[in-house]
């Protein structure tokens, strides 16, 4: 008999949004002090050039638009010192290097696009874009450890930047995910959709929220929808789980069974929660709805909850 483990589909839903189709082979067993060097040495490097989480891209031309030699990195205003070494592409070592030149200075055909705005308007391939997310979060924890946590003093890149030590007390800092649910309760044949005030108008959405210390995957499912919504849940599913560089997420997709359907929302953290069926469900990931409701996007992860319950009826 098959271990019912490995009776779930050979391509996992993880794999259908967006930023998860990085195909960089890290090296994470070989990176050394001289990994970074090397690779920047070699002719056939390859270098993603950001700054405030917008990526500075060739517009006007798909291939490869997120991507630059060095020469091409250097005239966007690439700062070396500062680069991060991802790992290896097919076509050779990759690394992101922050711009010392200013998003509105750049000469044209370069532009610096926001990564929502490359992801939802889908302007890098999917590999790319996973590419782009790995290298977005490394920056970013880059940027929020340059002191030590423990003394205060200086820290400096090791091993191409996977790594800060301290220049005072030898503290190591490795690179940080926040692990984050984001969960589709499910009552018969509803589900628990919430706007955010932040949401744009008519967007209805999964709940999520951080896992807390000490706390498993499952239970801060339950305790996230009880807090938000009011509603207790019973047993949990996984679904997927999709990297989200804002800054350095994971998001964990699970269904929660619900064991209560009356809803008292928190109002700081939601401006409606309401239950919906699968029809409706149907309409807001289609743009259907009669009132004008809509889904998150489908490069999200809360998108693919939404619609892979509402297609199992």
């Amino acid at each position: 008999m098959d271990f019912p483990f490995f009776s779930t589909p050979e391509r996992e839903p993880s794999q259908y949004v967006g930023f998860s189709g990085n195909r960089i082979d890290r090296q994470s067993e070989n990176r050394t002090e001289a990994s970074l060097q090397l690779a920047l040495a070699d002719p056939r490097l390859r270098v993603i050039v950001m700054q405030g989480g917008r990526l500075y891209m060739r517009v006007g031309t798909p291939e490869a638009a997120g991507f630059f030699d060095t020469e091409g990195a250097h005239a966007l205003g690439a700062d070396f010192g500062e680069a991060i070494l991802l790992g290896t592409s097919e076509a050779g070592p990759v690394v992101v290097a922050p711009s010392r030149v200013e998003p509105d200075a750049l000469p044209e055909p370069f532009k610096a696009i926001d990564i929502r705005s490359v992801l939802n308007q889908g302007l890098l391939d999917t590999a790319s874009l996973g590419a782009m997310a790995q290298a977005a979060s490394l920056l970013a924890w880059q940027a929020s450890c340059r002191f030590c946590g423990r003394c205060g003093a200086i820290t400096e890149k090791r091993i191409g930047g996977y790594k800060r030590v301290c220049t005072a007390c030898a503290t190591e800092f490795f690179p940080r995910t926040d692990p984050v649910v984001i969960m589709l309760a499910i009552a018969g044949g509803r589900c628990l959709l919430g706007r955010s005030p932040r949401f744009a108008e008519g967007m209805y959405s999964t709940l999520a929220g951080f896992v807390e210390p000490g706390e498993t995957i499952e239970d801060a499912v339950r305790r996230e929808t009880l807090e938000e919504a009011g509603i207790r849940l019973g047993r949990i599913v996984y679904h997927a789980s999709q990297p989200w560089p804002f800054p350095h997420s994971l998001m964990i997709g699970c269904f929660g069974e619900a064991l209560n359907e009356d809803i008292a929302f928190d109002e700081r953290e939601l401006a409606d929660c309401r239950w919906f069926s699968r029809d409706e469900t149907r309409a807001i990931l289609s743009a259907t709805h009669p009132d004008g409701f809509r889904a998150p996007p489908a490069t999200a992860i809360a998108h693919h909850l939404m619609k892979a319950w509402a297609e199992r009826g």
